[in-house]
């Protein structure tokens, strides 16, 4: 009796600390799958501002250039109309912003995009800022699957943050059908391990890891939103690729009035 009691006794408080060492196994478990919920939704966004800020300098810069050019000859024809010594200063210093330029029929003849305006060469040009519906079910299938973070050991997480950075490029270029072949090649590999480590040290470790590394996601998402490109991006979250359409016709309509405008000049210094 006395046996059997003791020996109760001293396997009692092994129940609760096993109990307590689940919980936490669970709570790292939770805090593994929100982080990389959060890093699928900030490499998302990373993409389409590095997309939006491909697509607005190949399609919109030559515009910009030319609607600088433009500012520069109207100065310069108010310039010789008036002879004015001011408008002369203006002249120069609208000249030093700008390099000379290829005329009008160089920059808007030939090969035009749908916006009218011909994009700068690109030999691996995004498709459009935001990836189809497809590419990003794809991706985020994938990125759950192979996450690093996921690893049980160093070789492991070297495969993985192999595997992901090709995902992560195939899904910049919105490519379905290598995101495809991609989770192909994954779902043939090697089953990764799951097994989480048995110690309560190690797991809190775990625990502090997973918040820092989710504070520097949030600091890097910050920075895009604040970056010129993502706040210009927030103006239409939903369709950033309408904006830049909106941007590229509103330019056309400047590129156009300035053009009527040094017309206009060109045609009253020739007839004076």
């Amino acid at each position: 009796m006395t046996n059997t009691s003791d020996t109760e006794s001293s396997a009692a408080p092994s129940a609760p600390a096993s109990g307590a060492e689940d919980r936490l196994a669970k709570a790292v478990r939770a805090a593994e799958q929100a982080l990389i919920e959060f890093e699928i939704a900030v490499e998302t966004y990373r993409v389409e501002v590095e997309n939006f800020s491909r697509l607005h300098h190949q399609r919109l810069g030559p515009m910009y250039a030319r609607l600088d050019e433009l500012d520069a000859l109207v100065a310069e024809a108010v310039a010789a109309h008036s002879g004015d010594r001011a408008d002369i200063e203006r002249a120069w210093e609208a000249r030093a912003l700008v390099m000379p330029m290829p005329g009008v029929e160089e920059l808007f003849g030939g090969l035009l995009g749908s916006d009218g305006v011909r994009p700068v060469e690109d030999p691996n040009p995004p498709r459009r800022v935001r990836p189809g519906k497809e590419a990003q079910r794809l991706y985020r299938e994938l990125a759950r699957k192979a996450h690093p973070d996921l690893a049980q050991d160093d070789a492991e997480k070297d495969r993985r943050s192999t595997f992901i950075a090709r995902v992560n490029e195939a899904y910049a270029y919105a490519d379905e059908d290598l995101l495809r072949a991609l989770a192909e090649e994954w779902d043939a590999g090697p089953v990764p391990e799951e097994e989480l480590p048995g110690e309560a040290e190690v797991l809190y470790a775990r625990l502090e890891w997973l918040a820092e590394r989710k504070e520097k996601l949030a600091a890097l998402a910050a920075e895009l939103a604040d970056s010129a490109i993502g706040q210009m991006m927030g103006l239409s979250p939903d369709d950033p690729d309408a904006l830049l359409n909106e941007i590229a016709e509103q330019l056309l309509t400047q590129v156009s009035q300035r053009e009527a405008r040094l017309a206009e000049l060109v045609r009253q210094t020739s007839g004076g």
